[in-house]
C-alpha cells in the first residue's frame, strides 16, 4: 500500500507542474553546447517561456508529455516514496529515536536508485515528447513521437529493449541525489518543526513547512544533474543507438562545464525551482497526508 500511495501523491502533483515540467526541458535544452550569445535565444525566462509555448503551440503544448509524465510518476516515485516509508517504518533511518542525517540520505539514495531504473524508459519518452515543438520555437534535438506508446513501439523497434533504457545512467545519478535531498531533509524538517512547536501535533502544515524546507535543497543539489539528464535523454542517436552529441554522463557534464560555464549547469534553475519546488512540496505533503489517513483507517 505505500507503493500506491506514494505513486498517488507523485500523480496529485504531476498535474500541476507538467507544464512547468514542458517549460524547464526547453530552457535546459536551449543553447545547448554553445557559448553565450551564439544562439538564437527562444526562452528569456520562465514567464516569458510559458507565454512563447502557450502563444506557439497552444494550451495543449504546456501539457505535453503529461500521460508518461503520470505513468512516470506513479511507478517511479511510487517504488520511490514506498520503498523509503518502508525503510522509515523499520527503523533503518533512526538512531537513539532520532532521525539519523546519514541514513536517510543512504536510504532516500538507494530508494531513488531504484525508482530511477524502473522509470527510465518512461522518462526518455515524457522527455522526448516535452521537448517537440512548432519549429519556429523548437529547441534541441526533434523526435517525431505520436504520443507514448508510438514512442515506446518505435524506440523499441529500432533499438531494442536496451534502448529504451538509454539515458539511465544519468536518472541515476540525479534521483539518486534528488532522493537523498529530498527524503533526508524532509524527515529532519518535519521533525525540527515539530520539536519548534509551531503547529499543533499532527497538523498538515508540519509536512507543508518541511516540504517547503525541503524544495529549496533539492533543487539546488538536483539541477545541475537534470540538465545533463534532459540533455543525454533527448540526443540524438546513429543507427545502433549511441548517442551523437555525447558517450555518457561524464562526457555531457564535462562538455556542458566547458562550452557553457557552471551556468549552463545551472540552466532553467528559474524553471526547476517553479516546477521541483511545487512538485516536492505537493507530493510531499499528498504523500504524508494520505500515509497518515491510510494508518488512520487501516
Amino acid at each position: 500500500m505505500d507503493f500506491v500511495l506514494g505513486g498517488a501523491a507523485a500523480c496529485g502533483a504531476c498535474f500541476f507542474t507538467n507544464p512547468l515540467e514542458v517549460v524547464k526541458t526547453r530552457m535546459q535544452l536551449q543553447g545547448e553546447l554553445k557559448s553565450r550569445g551564439t544562439y538564437q535565444v527562444y526562452y528569456r525566462n520562465v514567464f516569458h517561456a510559458f507565454y512563447t509555448i502557450g502563444k506557439i503551440d497552444g494550451l495543449a503544448g504546456l501539457q505535453k508529455g503529461l500521460v508518461p509524465g503520470l505513468v512516470y510518476q506513479f511507478f517511479m516515485n511510487g517504488v520511490r516514496l514506498g520503498s523509503y516509508a518502508i525503510i522509515e517504518a523499520l527503523g533503518y533511518i533512526h538512531t537513539d529515536g532520532r532521525v539519523s542525517a546519514t541514513k536517510s540520505i543512504v536510504s532516500g539514495a538507494i530508494a531513488g536508485v531504484v525508482g530511477a531504473v524502473m522509470g527510465s524508459p518512461i522518462y526518455l519518452v515524457k522527455t522526448h515528447l516535452q521537448s517537440q515543438s512548432t519549429s519556429s520555437i523548437a529547441v534541441g534535438h526533434q523526435y517525431k513521437h505520436r504520443g507514448m506508446m508510438h514512442a515506446l513501439l518505435a524506440i523499441h523497434k529500432q533499438h531494442g529493449i536496451l534502448g529504451l533504457w538509454r539515458g539511465a545512467s544519468a536518472a541515476v545519478p540525479r534521483v539518486s541525489v534528488g532522493s537523498a535531498a529530498q527524503l533526508s531533509t524532509f524527515s529532519a524538517s518535519k521533525e525540527l518543526v515539530t520539536d519548534l512547536q509551531v503547529f499543533s501535533e499532527g497538523s498538515w502544515l508540519i509536512a507543508l513547512s518541511a516540504g517547503m524546507i525541503s524544495s529549496v535543497v533539492v533543487v539546488l543539489a538536483m539541477t545541475p544533474f537534470d540538465v545533463v539528464s534532459t540533455r543525454l535523454y533527448n540526443q540524438p542517436v546513429d543507427h545502433v543507438g549511441k548517442g551523437i552529441l555525447y558517450r555518457g554522463f561524464v562526457d555531457c557534464f564535462s562538455k556542458t562545464l566547458k562550452k557553457e560555464g557552471m551556468s549552463g549547469l545551472y540552466k532553467g534553475l528559474g524553471a526547476s525551482y517553479f516546477r521541483i519546488g511545487p512538485h516536492t512540496i505537493l507530493s510531499l505533503l499528498f504523500w504524508n497526508e494520505l500515509r497518515t489517513l491510510y494508518h488512520s483507517y487501516g
